[in-house]
């Protein structure tokens, strides 16, 4: 019997996600390097592109899209058909999150793996996303039940891209997400380094905070893309406090244009039908 269910909620997800162009899912391996940073400012950067973009938060325990949105303490509703409405947050962006059904942001999450990938499963196939060209999946860190979940149940996913910082310890986990990726086929975009240096204020040098060029040395040992090197810049923090995505503010500095280079490398692996 579960078999069979399971194979009927893999068709049910394989129907809702069909008018789907593009399933990209962004991975750390460590925690606290900006990966859901990366994941909310690349999906306003796309909807800015008049892109129809869809954000699906998978970290269970930590979800902190709807913060960085500016949607805490809003509420999504399900229909008489228990179709879940995605909250709309601009006019191409829409977005899930467990957030939205926690009585409060202070709630843990105490669950194990199971109730995690039945959750995963409702919001691929009850949400109604509709036509998109992009569904961007944030996902915690590691390679643990949320990306395994996602990896093994949207169908075609086409896109990965996993965010760290330079210091040597981040990238002894990345390493794991990057086999981690090879050994189920996922089609490997290319890495992000976050926090890549301080621009100074005052004489406007830059500041190697953490190592420098040790990311590029992995993109390249593993023979993929290095997408771009993301300042360590102070206003994100403001930013992400108030709910306010960075590439939308004139404060940005080097990070904004940095990152419109890399989401046009991403733009690159894109599929058009």
């Amino acid at each position: 019997m579960e078999n069979t269910n399971s194979s009927f909620s893999d068709a049910r997800i394989k129907d809702n996600l069909a008018a789907v162009k593009n399933k990209l899912i962004v991975l750390s391996g460590k925690g606290g390097v900006g990966k859901s940073t990366v994941a909310v400012n690349l999906s306003v950067l796309l909807e800015q592109k008049d892109l129809r973009v869809g954000l699906l938060d998978t970290d269970i325990h930590g979800p902190n899209v709807a913060k960085m949105l500016g949607l805490e303490g809003k509420n999504i509703l399900a229909d008489e058909n228990r179709r879940i409405k995605p909250y709309r947050v601009y006019k191409n962006l829409e977005v899930i999150s467990l957030a939205f059904l926690l009585p409060s942001s202070d709630k843990p999450v105490v669950w194990r793996g199971p109730l995690k990938t039945s959750l995963i499963r409702q919001f691929l196939s009850d949400v109604e996303w509709g036509e998109l060209d992009y569904l961007i999946i944030d996902s915690p860190p590691g390679t643990g039940d949320e990306p395994l979940s996602v990896c093994q149940l949207v169908p075609n996913l086409n896109m990965a891209i996993v965010v760290t910082t330079p210091q040597e310890v981040a990238l002894l986990d990345v390493r794991k997400s990057i086999a981690f990726l090879q050994e189920l086929n996922i089609p490997f975009v290319g890495i992000v380094e976050n926090m890549s240096g301080l621009i100074c204020p005052y004489c406007g040098k830059k500041i190697d905070l953490f190592k420098s060029g040790s990311v590029e040395k992995t993109a390249e040992e593993f023979g993929i893309e290095f997408l771009g090197k993301l300042p360590l810049e102070p206003e994100a923090v403001v930013c992400s406090d108030r709910g306010q995505p960075l590439v939308l503010t004139d404060k940005a500095g080097s990070f904004r244009q940095v990152f419109f280079a890399i989401g046009e490398k991403i733009r690159k692996h894109e599929n058009s039908a």
